[in-house]
């Protein structure tokens, strides 16, 4: 297994296939996923001749099982720490969820030459939870549900979220697929439960504003109109709004999980921004 150690004694593991002349594509995982959420893509894009990367974000999958660093500045760090043990350059960053804004904080705070684009799926910028200043957003009761969930019946609350809201199996008239639901909680009860519970404060309390407007590299937000965990409205326009150099694409009636669900759409999609 290839792994880099952090400074805090965390170990990263990642994955990292084709030519290291090819440029590199790195690929961040949602909540409470792993890298392996991505192997529809990483193979699509090996193929097209690309480098394809993916990590397990810390506490998740096969990385260390750590009760500190859950947050979004130690998950960026720890994306700077590969970047460099790797030594990317021109690279494009591509995140679904969570991993959407760690793309966010690692990009906005990129060493000059690293980055050459980045794209956001359904993802948690600008921010999810509800306040004064974003009235739009999910009240604080959904996330202290998810711990409460979390704690009392973590293998039952995953498959709940995989069976239902997050492919949109839960629509009327969906093609339900087994395999993606049992993947889903597979790669879940993988992770760590503390860093889990302390990662749903990481997705939906972090406000990425200010990361937003310090992009300087473009990037296109992909998200589908009939997303259920991060609403469309609240998320999707919004993040465009504060990119310098950002592209929306929205995509009627596809759920949050539409990569998995719809990767003959999005993958071309995906190829065809990498390749303008």
């Amino acid at each position: 297994m290839a792994t880099i150690t952090t400074k805090d004694g965390t170990e990263i593991f990642y994955k990292d296939w084709g030519s290291k002349d090819a440029q590199p594509i790195m690929f961040h995982h949602g909540w409470p996923l792993s890298s392996d959420d991505w192997d529809n893509q990483m193979l699509y894009f090996l193929d097209k001749g690309y480098r394809v990367i993916a990590h397990d974000r810390r506490g998740h999958g096969r990385s260390t099982q750590t009760d500190t660093g859950n947050e979004m500045d130690s998950y960026a760090a720890d994306v700077a720490a590969l970047v460099a043990k790797l030594d990317l350059g021109n690279a494009i960053h591509v995140g679904h969820s969570t991993g959407g804004g760690e793309v966010a904080r690692y990009v906005a705070r990129a060493e000059p030459g690293r980055v050459a684009k980045a794209v956001l799926i359904g993802a948690v910028p600008p921010v999810m939870l509800q306040s004064d200043a974003h009235p739009d957003g999910v009240p604080m009761a959904v996330f202290d549900d998810f711990r409460a969930q979390l704690i009392a019946n973590r293998a039952e609350f995953y498959r709940g979220i995989a069976s239902g809201p997050f492919f949109g199996f839960n629509r009327e008239g969906a093609k339900i697929s087994q395999g993606l639901i049992d993947n889903w909680s597979r790669q879940g009860l993988a992770g760590g439960a503390k860093a889990q519970y302390d990662c749903i404060a990481a997705f939906s309390e972090t406000d990425f504003t200010e990361d937003l407007k310090a992009i300087n590299v473009p990037v296109l937000v992909m998200h589908g109109l009939d997303d259920q965990i991060v609403p469309f409205a609240n998320h999707g326009p919004k993040t465009v709004e504060l990119l310098k150099q950002g592209t929306l694409k929205a995509y009627e009636g596809l759920p949050h999980g539409m990569a998995q669900t719809h990767a003959d759409i999005i993958n071309p999609d995906l190829l065809a921004f990498f390749r303008s």
